[in-house]
């Protein structure tokens, strides 16, 4: 077998030692998450219903999900969506298989319903949003490449690639964070909080700058006092997070668009911009470790959506990004660590065209010194490939 690792000296200072560096993060509320969220959970429903059926998965995709936003009327205390979200769920799948009908159109739509209930709880189904359904048939040559012996290393489907980096820099881990916490603990006690949470972070030299977009839920907030009491809440304590993960100065805005002269401010109706004018698509928000990072190599593949069998753009982001995880844990000495894995159809994805594993090593470190055990790392998780597809059915993997 030949798995091409290559790992080299990367060729620029560690992320962290950069003089400026900007993150950014869009919650789960966010409309490009939402359909994120949604395409997601349509995989892992398809994935589940054709293992029932049918002892295997299927070949499909749902990965170009869009949302078509609505508008709303909010007030204090209280307001309306005047004209409901709507959500396409668009992609392909297997719809009868050796004579068999599967319900998969059905399977989509309870998936996405089930989702939309658990995230976004204020948006009622069926009045402030409309969900359908377009899954067409796929492509005969690509079903052929998906359709392998199921006892062996599935083919690619796609010539593509994959990046992860590792570890996570301070700015990288306040950004991420800050909208998990947001959205989990701080939101059980701030029911005004909803989840569309957008957070962005920018780092110059040692200070960092937090700014915090945050949907505030009409039916919790009374006036604009309330109003002003939430926003400074979610100041504080996003900057208290802050502060537990860094030295450097921190300073943290929230809702900087606000004129509460002109009664401006982001007040909604579900917690979700997408019911006044955003819109959302698969793959334009977060990649797959969850964050959007301008300092950093990204592939431009939509992870969410894709099957977890053999589609390169969703296995290959998620697998760099576990095997930078993986090395940084296990080898001291690394700074920054960038891997690059890149698929050839057709090939066995546990083969990759060339695994590109790239480090910026600590003062007084060689690439010598690590080399083999980098490169081991990597092998041993490009051999355990097929363990994602597992995972990602199971739900314990994030793609967004």
């Amino acid at each position: 077998m030949s798995r091409n690792i290559q790992v080299s000296r990367l060729d620029r200072q560690a992320v962290e030692d950069q003089d400026v560096e900007i993150v950014e993060r869009k919650g789960v509320g966010h409309p490009d998450s939402i359909s994120d969220g949604i395409a997601e959970s349509v995989s892992r429903a398809l994935s589940q219903l054709y293992l029932d059926r049918v002892g295997k998965v299927l070949h499909y995709n749902t990965d170009e999900t869009q949302l078509a936003a609505g508008s709303a009327a909010p007030a204090f205390g209280g307001g309306e969506v005047v004209e409901p979200i709507y959500i396409l769920i668009v992609g392909r799948a297997t719809k009868e298989y050796e004579g068999q009908h599967l319900p998969v159109d059905s399977t989509a739509l309870a998936a996405a319903r089930e989702y939309l209930a658990e995230t976004v709880p204020e948006l009622e189904y069926g009045t402030d949003v409309i969900v359908d359904v377009k899954l067409g048939e796929g492509s005969g040559d690509l079903q052929d490449v998906f359709g392998e012996d199921e006892q062996q290393v599935p083919m690619a489907n796609d010539t593509s690639f994959g990046v992860g980096h590792a570890p996570l820099t301070e700015t990288e881990r306040i950004v991420h964070e800050a909208e998990r916490e947001l959205n989990t603990t701080y939101y059980e006690d701030h029911p005004e909080l909803g989840p569309d949470v957008k957070i962005m972070g920018k780092r110059e030299g040692d200070r960092i700058d937090i700014t915090v977009a945050a949907a505030m839920v009409d039916a919790y907030v009374d006036d604009l006092d309330d109003y002003d009491d939430a926003v400074a809440d979610v100041r504080e304590f996003v900057l208290d997070l802050a502060e537990d993960h860094t030295d450097r100065e921190v300073n943290v805005d929230v809702n900087t668009a606000d004129d509460y002269e002109d009664g401006s401010i982001y007040l909604t109706v579900t917690g979700t911009s997408a019911e006044q004018g955003d819109d959302g698509s698969v793959g334009r928000g977060n990649r797959a470790n969850g964050l959007i990072t301008p300092n950093r190599p990204m592939s431009m593949e939509a992870t969410s959506g894709k099957n977890p069998v053999n589609h390169i753009g969703k296995i290959y982001n998620l697998l760099s990004t576990e095997i930078a995880e993986s090395v940084t844990d296990e080898v001291d000495g690394i700074r920054d660590l960038q891997v690059r894995l890149l698929s050839q159809i057709g090939r066995p994805i546990d083969e990759p065209h060339v695994a590109d594993a790239q480090v910026v090593t600590e003062d007084g470190v060689e690439l010598s010194d690590i080399e083999a055990d980098v490169a081991a790392i990597v092998d041993r998780e490009l051999a355990d490939v097929t363990e994602v597809t597992r995972r990602v059915i199971e739900g314990d993997v994030s793609t967004f």
